[in-house]
């Protein structure tokens, strides 16, 4: 099974911070998805729109639909546990797809 880089990312970072020792771990930057879906809007937002109201993407990439079309995916993520057991831990990760002309096409979250 071959993993998406942001989860990749994801996994290797949790697992190296698993065999350190017992402290609060965060990875990313946190963001507000909330305020995120009040401002964007599908096929009107752009890539710059995006990056002014989350900054960089932790990674990009692309996805190809079943039609075969290419969009650009920018994908931001962000951690935060107590090792070891990662008691009341927070994962968010967003993604968002852009068309070749930098246009929003769509986004999914996870919490």
């Amino acid at each position: 099974m071959k993993l998406n880089p942001c989860l990749r990312l994801i996994t290797i970072s949790v697992s190296a911070l698993l065999l350190s020792a017992c402290a609060t771990v965060q990875f990313g930057h946190d963001f507000d998805i909330k305020a995120f879906e009040t401002k964007v809007e599908r096929n009107v937002s752009t890539q710059a729109n995006v990056k002014t109201w989350l900054g960089a993407p932790g990674s990009e990439g692309l996805a190809v639909t079943a039609t075969g079309e290419q969009h650009v995916k920018w994908s931001y993520f962000y951690g935060k546990g107590k090792l070891p057991k990662l008691k009341n831990a927070t994962l968010k990760i967003l993604e968002v797809e852009f068309s070749q002309q930098g246009i929003v096409q769509s986004y999914n979250w996870s919490e």
